[in-house]
């Protein structure tokens, strides 16, 4: 199996906030751009991996400001880690103006795992880390996992 680039899979999605997306007080509602943040995730983790691909975790759902209708929303995944069968992946979320300037509203890291056609884990191509803000990303991710494995060892 060899190695991959991380620029091989990254996924950009772009929505428009609609009235079926907002909650009771008029602002996206967290559990619809939840949705759409998983899904981006799959489809990085499928194009690294191909494979089917299930979410095992979510972590760091960062919200850092609000989207309002007719908002337009653009969502950039990326895989940051490649282990034996699993694959962390980091979406973020941009608010993006009429001229293009995006401003950031989230942040998520998710752990997917690589399915074989008995819905069992599989292995994963490696990651080609190709820049320090890679390697960065690399490290940073290693770290996550270990605090994932650590609270899965202690209940939480």
């Amino acid at each position: 199996m060899t190695n991959k680039k991380i620029s091989d899979s990254i996924v950009e999605t772009i929505h428009i906030v609609r009235p079926q997306h907002l909650n009771s007080v008029g602002r996206l509602f967290g559990g619809v751009l939840m949705q759409w943040i998983d899904e981006v995730a799959c489809l990085v983790a499928k194009r690294h991996s191909h494979t089917g691909v299930t979410t095992a975790s979510v972590d760091n759902l960062n919200f850092i400001m609000s989207a309002y209708p007719n908002d337009v929303l653009v969502l950039i995944g990326k895989i940051t880690f490649a282990g034996r069968t699993s694959m962390e992946i980091r979406v973020d979320t941009y608010r993006e103006d009429i001229d293009g300037t995006r401003h950031p509203i989230n942040r998520a890291y998710l752990t997917i795992v690589a399915l074989d056609k008995n819905d069992q884990p599989t292995e994963v191509p490696g990651l080609l880390i190709e820049s320090p803000s890679e390697q960065m990303e690399w490290e940073s991710a290693k770290k996550r996992r270990e605090m994932r494995i650590f609270r899965r060892q202690e209940g939480f």
